[in-house]
């Protein structure tokens, strides 16, 4: 499969609104009715989050997952393992604080990939190098049961990413469409969520809600 440019890439993470983290099993539905519902809402970038399938049967679903993405007009991202999303040839690869240093991630992954940080305080916004890093999720902004013991941030640091951020960001953590408002009101422009799609009855019309809300906060229309 050709690369895409990474500048076409870089663009459409750019322009990005909604992004959906998920595993290789979501609860309610089979990984590719669920992509295909949730894309079809509005999700523009996928994240596969699965710790448990070793390296060789995740790149096979990671291949699987981006053609589909691909073919849907969606970004596929890995999330912690480089050589997987190298291997897949996903979008690109997101990376939280503990995992290998973004300078190492970047030096794997080379220049065409996007790559992805976690970040939960201002000194690690500040510390991002553009360089190195595309984009960086901020929070969790509430606590959630997919980071049990990671504290909220709260909507400060997402005031913090929207003066600070060198890069686009994307708040997260326990994000629905009843708790939305109050991020874009502190600045995010970019959110991530989880159950809020994957465990929704409907995940496309949990999507479109969600995409309808950012799209009238920030004056722009929904595919």
């Amino acid at each position: 499969m050709t690369a895409q440019p990474s500048n076409d890439r870089r663009e459409r993470l750019r322009t990005a609104r909604l992004y959906l983290v998920c595993d290789t099993a979501p609860g309610n539905s089979a990984l590719p009715d669920l992509l295909r519902e949730a894309i079809a809402g509005g999700v523009e970038l996928v994240q596969l989050r699965e710790k448990q399938l070793p390296d060789e049967e995740l790149v096979s679903v990671a291949q699987a997952a981006h053609a589909l993405c691909e073919r849907l007009g969606a970004l596929l991202i890995v999330n912690d393992r480089p050589t997987v999303a190298f291997e897949s040839g996903a979008d690109g690869v997101h990376v939280g604080q503990d995992d290998l240093p973004v300078a190492q991630v970047r030096e794997l992954v080379g220049e065409q990939l996007l790559v992805g940080l976690s970040t939960h305080a201002p000194s690690e916004i500040d510390a991002v190098d553009p360089a190195l890093v595309d984009y960086i999720g901020v929070g969790p902004v509430h606590e959630t049961p997919t980071k049990p013991g990671r504290p909220a941030v709260g909507l400060e640091l997402v005031r913090y990413a929207a003066a600070h951020s060198p890069v686009p960001f994307f708040a997260i953590g326990g994000l629905n469409e009843g708790n939305l408002d109050e991020v874009l009101q502190a600045g995010a422009q970019r959110v991530c969520v989880l159950r809020a799609i994957s465990s929704a009855p409907d995940p496309r019309a949990a999507a479109r809600a969600l995409r309808t809300r950012l799209d009238g906060a920030l004056g722009t229309s929904a595919p």
